[in-house]
């Protein structure tokens, strides 16, 4: 048989993706397997190496057989997955050390901040084109030294390895070509200076990581290794991050143009070209590198929107998190109501993890429909500020956002923040844009397509959403947002 079709993994914190596509981008199977988390106290998340490595081998069997495909017609496989969450495992023999702690943890809080008065502190920023916090893949990897026995002997011995779910993907179910990660992935270890494109040895020594034990860096379009898959072995020809995937799935290649993706959380990503602005506010990723030309991007996230959804209706306030559609289309308006989701703080611009949610303007009258819609017009508020702060931080005006994920679905949630932020909201019929990414690339690498013959994700299917309001009603709008963002700020000590 004739290898002709193209695997993509899509490795996330709640499941594992596996689609198969045609030679002409269309998806052909799919197939899904959640994933579960171990909580051994309070504040402490963590996942099984072996639940990751079999959920996404299950998921394949799955889209093999929707999609009627044989192992030995894929041409070549594509791996994107979660960032943060760091995985090891003995150089030998491949066993795993111990569970990966889940970007969710919080139990290096305090060494994040102990960090602070250090001579490294001030640079963390701008040298990993992030602030690591507590979900820091290196802050996981510093408190395994401290305190696994079996990770610091296998450091100590030459014998750890440490990755991203990407490279023990392809080390638990094939076989890799050497330790390595792209560079986007590297980058999400939080131990890789984007700019320099090389790893921060201070910050390495300073944290007492093993760097024997760490991954190097490869363009995203490499030959990483094999995985078996059906009876065949696989070339995995492209690795990267979800977000920056999701990116490049969205068709977003060229500077100013940008995609949000609603999930538990939502992150807004823009592409900025081949040369990093200075580091501000939002993450700047090397977010690809294909034919040695490197194209870097702008993050920001919105810390609660989906999880929000699903507080509202485990308040009861709604049966199910699709009644919000519902009930905020039977209001005009939102009744003077604004609800800040920020149940565990602030994302970008505010980055304020100390402030708390809040709904303000309740009054007689106001009922789940004035909730529902204030809740809607808190991720177009959102929207707003981080596009304000992307043209502040790197000079980009984005005209037109391409929109995913679970509250996408919406059409009432993407026309209001189209009226919200004056910029047209573009969704694909295509939603995996994910899994899309990196099948493309994948693509490239095996000579399915050239980067100007990839196959386009908008068509007559994609629904667009046109803004409606005027600058100034939309200035009216906001001033009321920026009030009760004053108003929920430094709500805690953290």
């Amino acid at each position: 048989m004739s290898k002709r079709y193209l695997l993509a993994i899509d490795q996330g914190g709640s499941g594992s993706r596996a689609v198969i596509y045609d030679p002409d981008g269309q998806v052909r199977g799919y197939g899904y397997r959640p994933v579960g988390r171990v909580y051994p106290q309070p504040g402490w998340v963590e996942q099984r190496p072996a639940a990751i490595a079999r959920s996404v081998a299950e998921a394949i069997q799955e889209a093999l057989g929707r999609a009627g495909v044989r192992g030995n017609e894929l041409l070549a496989c594509g791996i994107t997955s979660q960032r943060d969450t760091v995985f090891a495992w003995h150089a030998t023999s491949g066993r795993p050390i111990g569970n990966a702690i889940a970007w969710q943890d919080l139990r290096t809080a305090p060494m994040v901040a102990a960090l602070d008065q250090t001579p490294l502190g001030p640079q963390r920023r701008e040298r990993l084109g992030q602030f690591p916090g507590a979900y820091a893949g290196a802050m996981h990897m510093a408190w395994r030294m401290q305190h696994d026995a079996a990770f610091r002997r296998a450091a100590e011995r030459g014998v750890l390895r440490v990755s991203l779910a990407a490279g023990w993907i392809v080390r638990a179910l094939g076989q890799p070509c050497e330790h390595a990660l792209d560079h986007s992935l590297l980058q999400a270890m939080t131990v890789y200076d984007p700019r320099r494109r090389a790893l921060w040895d201070e910050w390495i020594d300073a944290l007492n990581l093993p760097r024997a034990a760490l991954p190097v860096a490869r363009p995203t379009i490499h030959h990483f290794g094999d995985l078996a898959v059906d009876g065949a072995m696989v070339p995995v020809l492209a690795m990267i991050t979800d977000q920056q995937s999701a990116l490049f799935g969205y068709d977003c290649r060229a500077p100013g143009q940008a995609a949000a993706t609603h999930g538990t959380a939502s992150f807004v990503n823009a592409v900025i070209g081949s040369s990093p602005p200075l580091q501000g506010i939002c993450k700047t990723y090397l977010a690809w590198e294909i034919a040695g030309v490197a194209t870097y991007a702008l993050e920001a996230d919105m810390t609660t929107t989906g999880a929000a959804a699903n507080w509202l209706r485990e308040l009861g306030l709604v049966r199910r998190v699709t009644d919000l559609d519902r009930h905020a289309a039977r209001v005009s308006d939102s009744g003077g109501v604004v609800f800040v989701p920020a149940l565990n703080g602030l994302g970008v611009p505010s980055e304020d993890r100390s402030a708390r949610g809040a709904i303000f303007g309740l009054a007689l009258g106001v009922d789940v429909g004035h909730i529902a819609r204030a809740f809607y017009e808190a991720i177009g508020f959102q929207l707003v500020d981080i596009l304000a702060t992307m043209k502040a931080e790197a000079g980009i005006t984005v005209e037109e956002l391409r929109v995913g994920g679970g509250l996408a679905a919406s059409d009432l949630a993407c026309q209001i923040q189209a009226d919200l932020s004056g910029v047209t909201l573009v969704r694909a019929a295509d939603t995996e844009t994910t899994a899309r990414g990196v099948a493309l690339l994948a693509g490239i690498g095996a000579g399915v397509w050239s980067q100007e013959s990839l196959p386009p994700l908008i068509d007559e299917r994609a629904r667009r959403f046109v803004p409606r309001l005027s600058p100034a009603e939309r200035s009216v709008h906001n001033e009321r947002w920026q009030k009760a963002i004053e108003r929920v700020r430094g709500w805690v000590k953290v």
